[in-house]
C-alpha cells in the first residue's frame, strides 16, 4: 500500500516536473514577463497622457484671461481634454483592438487642438510674457516629450511580445493559453500624435 502511494505520489511530481519544463521550454514563463513588460510600458504612457491632462485645465485659465475672444478654441481643447480623459485605460485596452484605436483617437484629438491653441496664443503678446504660461508651456513641453520617449517604449515592448506570440514554437503556447498579438500604435497616429505641439516661443 506505502509502495503503490508513493508511486502515485512519484509520477504525479513527475508529471509536474516535465510539465514545467515543457511550459518552460516553449515560451511559457516568457510570456508571463513580456505580459506584465507590455503591462508596465503602457502603464508609463498612460501616467504621461494623464500628466499632460492635469497641465490643461490651468494652462486653458491662463490663456482665458488674456484671450477672451478665443472661446471657440478653448471650448474645444476642453472638450478633447474630456474626451480624451474619458475613456477607461486599464490593461484589458491592450487585448482590444478597438478600444486601443479610440484612446489613440481621442489623444490625437486631443493633441491637435492643443497645437490649435498654441497657435492662439502666439497672437497675445502680454500671454507669452506671463511668468504663469510660461512655466505651463516649459512644463507642456516636457510632458510631450516624455509621451514620445514612452510611446517608443511601449511600441518596443510589444513588438517584442508580438514576435513571442508568432514565432515557432512559441505560437502553439500562445494558441493553447490565448495569448494575442497586442495592438500598437499605428504609423498614421505615430506622425500626428508624436509631433509634440508648438509650444517654444522662439525661448
Amino acid at each position: 500500500m506505502k509502495n503503490t502511494a508513493f508511486a502515485r505520489c512519484a509520477r504525479v511530481l513527475l508529471t509536474l516536473a516535465l510539465t514545467g519544463t515543457l511550459l518552460s521550454g516553449c515560451g511559457y514563463n516568457e510570456f508571463q514577463t513580456k505580459d506584465e513588460a507590455t503591462k508596465a510600458a503602457w502603464g508609463e504612457v498612460v501616467n504621461q497622457y494623464q500628466r499632460r491632462a492635469d497641465l490643461i485645465p490651468n494652462l486653458v485659465n491662463t490663456v482665458k484671461g488674456y484671450a477672451t475672444h478665443e472661446k471657440e478654441t478653448l471650448e474645444s481643447v476642453t472638450r478633447a481634454r474630456a474626451a480624451a480623459t474619458s475613456i477607461q485605460v486599464t490593461p484589458e485596452v491592450l487585448n482590444n483592438p478597438e478600444a486601443f484605436k479610440k484612446f489613440q483617437e481621442a489623444q490625437g484629438q486631443l493633441t491637435g487642438a492643443l497645437s490649435r491653441l498654441m497657435v492662439v496664443a502666439e497672437k497675445y503678446p502680454d500671454l507669452k510674457a506671463d511668468a504663469s504660461f510660461r512655466d505651463l508651456q516649459s512644463q507642456l513641453e516636457g510632458t510631450e516629450n516624455r509621451i514620445t520617449v514612452a510611446r517608443q517604449r511601449y511600441i518596443v515592448t510589444v513588438q517584442d511580445y508580438n514576435v513571442q506570440v508568432r514565432k515557432f514554437p512559441t505560437n502553439l503556447t500562445a494558441k493553447m493559453f490565448g495569448y494575442d498579438t497586442k495592438p500598437s500604435f499605428t504609423v498614421e497616429n505615430e506622425k500626428a500624435i508624436s509631433t509634440a505641439p508648438a509650444v517654444n516661443f522662439g525661448k
